[in-house]
């Protein structure tokens, strides 16, 4: 029984870690920063480092004008 719900579990949380990671990747970040949405108080502080600091896809495309 706990094993079949470590697999149910596994099967909600790897398609979301892999979401987060493409967006992450996608804003210019690594998609190590999907780990933290697993600790409640680091997914906490990772949201606030997100909106306060300059993303690097932004500073990519403010060199290049």
């Amino acid at each position: 029984m706990d094993l079949l719900r470590v697999i149910i579990a596994l099967a909600f949380v790897l398609p979301l870690l892999w979401a987060a990671d493409r967006i992450l990747q996608r804003m210019g970040f690594s998609g190590w920063w999907a780990i933290l949405s697993l600790v409640v108080p680091l997914n906490i502080i990772g949201l606030v480092v997100l909106a306060v600091i300059e993303w690097p896809i932004d500073r990519r495309s403010r060199a290049d004008s």
